[in-house]
């Protein structure tokens, strides 16, 4: 059973007239258009959504999509991480098959902090087997106590001999229980806040970490709490400055954020193209759906909010390329990214509700492309900053403006 079906089964086609904007230059265009061509061609069982990811993953970087995750140095195919390819990549993917981009996107979030912070020793052990599809990343940040309030995390780091000790859990991590390691941050001076957590690069076969206890969700992806006991690790492991955790988080979060924004993106043009589909083809009446004006009104309504969210997306994504610095790059662009995934996400959210609504009963029957949708995009007005975050992060930066 393939648990999100092709597009063109049903005659929806990714749009690229978007490509045509300003944001984008030939290399972007062409960078679409081949994807496009190859996501057609893919055909996987989705059924396991563990065993559907790891083949993703697997697929993905023999195919080379994967190398985009990593800077050319380390086997990546651009000099440095390209916001606005991430997006093309995301956006495509996730009007697909939300499971795929969630296997790009983990690779590229969990790498993330290495390419940013690793020594060449961590960067050349890790990087180009994320870049081939041969190690599989995850991002270890949020803790049963700790989501939005990075700060509260609990999870402790103390010096052992030739190293660190980690003790105490994370939640919610992606690729849980599938990674084969997991950027992990703790805290390394308890009393001082944000400004005592430092990062650890921890493999799966650690002794002391569990990953076993899955976490299973109404839109199914590889999820886990990990547990840390008596988990030693090398002083090697240790990513970036001690102490400069807090920021490296940031740092890759910003970077990643208007790719969450082009996620949602993704998902609202597939609603969009499967909704034009029925009103197309729906009869009532003696005529079609799309024959009557209040479809017709619905249908522009999707229109202008998926424009509203690609504008916002492209422009964080362009801005992010265009800044001077490769970290969480300027107030400015910070804004921008909040502004995007706030907008994206939400909009997705009323655009795939509308569309579900046009289709009737056959919208909230399991299997349905659209109930799918409703599923898969409820997650991303979570996670990466909550929508909530984002308001916070826009009304702090209009007060310093």
């Amino acid at each position: 059973m393939v648990a999100f079906e092709h597009p063109h089964a049903h005659g929806a086609l990714a749009p690229t007239a978007h490509l045509e904007l300003p944001f984008f230059d030939d290399a972007h265009r062409a960078l679409a258009n081949g994807l496009v061509s190859w996501v057609r061609q893919q055909n996987v069982d989705e059924t396991d959504d563990r065993a559907a990811c790891r083949e993703w993953v697997q697929r993905l970087g023999d195919a080379g999509w994967l190398r985009y995750c990593v800077p050319q140095a380390h086997g990546g195919a651009l000099p440095a991480l390209d916001s606005r390819a991430l997006v093309i990549l995301r956006e495509t993917l996730a009007f697909h098959s939300p499971l795929a981009d969630f296997a790009f996107a983990m690779q590229g979030l969990g790498s993330g902090a290495i390419t940013l912070a690793g020594t060449p020793a961590q960067r050349a052990a890790y990087l180009p087997d994320v870049a081939t599809g041969r190690k599989i990343a995850a991002f270890a940040l949020s803790e049963p106590e700790a989501g939005s309030d990075v700060a509260g995390m609990r999870l402790r780091a103390t010096p052992s001999e030739g190293g660190w000790r980690l003790d105490g859990q994370k939640t919610w991590i992606s690729n849980g229980g599938l990674a084969d390691f997991y950027v992990t941050f703790a805290k390394t001076n308890p009393e001082a806040g944000a400004r005592g957590i430092s990062a650890f690069v921890v493999d799966a076969d650690t002794p002391g970490l569990d990953s076993s206890a899955h976490i299973h969700v109404m839109a199914p992806h590889p999820l886990a709490t990990l547990s840390y006991r008596d988990c030693h690790v090398g002083a090697d492991s240790l990513l970036g400055s001690e102490h400069g955790g807090f920021k490296l988080a940031m740092q890759t979060l910003d970077i990643f954020r208007a790719s969450v924004a082009a996620a949602a993106l993704g998902m609202a043009r597939r609603a969009f193209a499967e909704a034009v589909t029925q009103a197309r083809s729906r009869q009532m009446f003696g005529q079609t759906l799309g024959d009557f004006q209040l479809t017709q009104a619905r249908l522009g309504e999707m229109s202008a909010l998926i424009d509203a969210a690609a504008v916002l997306t492209y422009r964080a994504a362009w801005m992010r390329d265009c800044s001077a610095t490769s970290g969480a790059g300027t107030p400015a662009y910070t804004a921008a990214a909040a502004a995007a995934k706030l907008t994206a996400t939400e909009n997705a959210q009323k655009v795939i509700d509308m569309a579900l609504q046009m289709f009737g009963g056959r919208g909230v029957q399991v299997g349905n492309v659209v109930e799918h949708l409703y599923r898969d995009i409820r997650s991303l007005r979570i996670y990466e900053g909550a929508s909530e975050v984002q308001l916070l992060i826009l009304g702090k930066h209009a007060l310093k403006a």
